[in-house]
């Protein structure tokens, strides 16, 4: 699971909440990470940089920084690096590898948030495939006639917010891009999009999901439906809601969730800053909390691309949602993690409101005195 702020970290934990593992590079944040099949860690890790460090084509948007996009396979026990690839980006913010997996063939699989690009990479550092959204999602495209979509901006924006890749069976890629609430299937022989789940702007069916899950074997797809606060199953033919957890009263912006063999479900729960499972009838059997603002979780048991399991027609959906008020204060609580230590409330927030005016209320009463003695000694 993946501690995210600017130490973002990864860590292991046993089923009693203790950390057994660790791996805490330096100014970054950590997103993806999966345990390979020979044992070691391949994670995905986005590190800030001074402008000294730095490229000069990477300083032309901010001059203050730039970023190395970095994906790591680790050395389990020493934590050494024995595989890399790397490059450089402009800014830390919406520029952060999001997802990396490995394939069976021994490439890596890429998101590149930042260049609104998905690609994959083979053990010597060489571009295999590469997938450009601006070329299939823009103005234009036959994705865009049909389902439009926002136009592209350009520059260094955060159009697509691509947050995951996976290698479906068919060995179509499915990509998660999150800024047009949905989820594509792309032909990487012919790189059409040959499939999509969801569709921009209509919020109540996905709404700025993360890591979608495919259920194969059921037809079926996962996801973290973050800004709905919900976590959603659909039939991937007639796009049918088959089960569905969550609301404001249960989960804020959840950004990741995975089916386990046993028909439980593990939930990365973010602006509760909680990892937690539940059975199938939606009671909570393990949960972990030493984390803040969670991005995902994976069982080690379970690979990365999970096989049999139990499909959601099988559960029981739990569903809550606050009043509009309650609903606001805790959406409110939860955002302000990405500013505030985990700790600050409601409470603390009004605190720091009413001193922030009180300060603003002084330095007015103080600016319209000078000015009327400024206006005094001129006349």
């Amino acid at each position: 699971m993946q501690d995210y702020q600017y130490d973002g970290r990864l860590i292991e934990v046993t089923p009693k909440g203790d950390v057994a593992w660790e791996f805490d590079p330096p100014n970054s944040r950590v997103f993806d990470a999966e345990r390979l099949k020979n044992g070691n860690i391949l994670v995905a890790v986005t590190t800030k940089l001074e402008p000294k460090a730095c490229p000069a084509e990477q300083l032309q948007v901010n001059s203050d920084q730039c970023i190395k996009s970095r994906v790591l396979e680790l050395d389990y026990e020493t934590k050494n690096v024995v595989w890399k690839y790397t490059w450089y980006d402009e800014y830390i913010t919406h520029h952060e590898v999001h997802d990396v997996d490995r394939l069976a063939n021994g490439e890596t699989a890429i998101i590149d948030m930042g260049n609104d690009r998905a690609f994959t990479v083979n053990q010597q550092g060489n571009i295999t495939w590469e997938w450009h959204a601006e070329n299939h999602l823009e103005q234009g495209t036959p994705f865009y006639a049909k389902h439009g979509g926002d136009p592209n901006p350009g520059g260094e924006k955060d159009w697509t917010h691509m947050n995951d890749i996976d290698r479906l069976e068919n060995g179509n890629f499915q990509i998660s891009v999150r800024n047009f609430d949905a989820v594509i299937e792309v032909n990487p022989n012919t790189n059409k999009i040959v499939d999509v789940i969801g569709e921009p702007g209509n919020h109540s069916f996905l709404y700025e999901q993360h890591s979608p899950q495919r259920l194969e074997e059921w037809g079926t797809i996962l996801v973290a439906d973050s800004e709905n606060d919900r976590i959603v199953e659909y039939d991937t033919a007639s796009g049918q809601r088959v089960w569905e957890y969550g609301g404001n009263d249960i989960l804020l912006w959840p950004r990741d969730a995975d089916r386990l063999p046993n028909g439980n479900t593990l939930i990365t729960d973010s602006l509760h800053n909680r990892v937690f499972e539940i059975n199938e009838q939606g009671d909570i059997v393990w949960e972990y909390k030493g984390v803040d603002l969670p991005y995902s979780a994976d069982r080690l048991s379970v690979p990365e691309e999970s096989g049999k399991t139990v499909p959601g027609w099988q559960l029981e959906d739990r569903t809550s949602n606050a009043g509009d008020v309650v609903g606001t204060i805790r959406s409110i609580e939860g955002w302000a993690s990405y500013v505030f230590p985990t700790w600050v409330k409601l409470p603390e927030l009004l605190t720091l409101v009413a001193s922030g005016l009180v300060t603003l209320a002084i330095v007015v009463d103080l600016s319209i005195y000078g000015l009327s003695a400024l206006l005094e000694y001129r006349g």
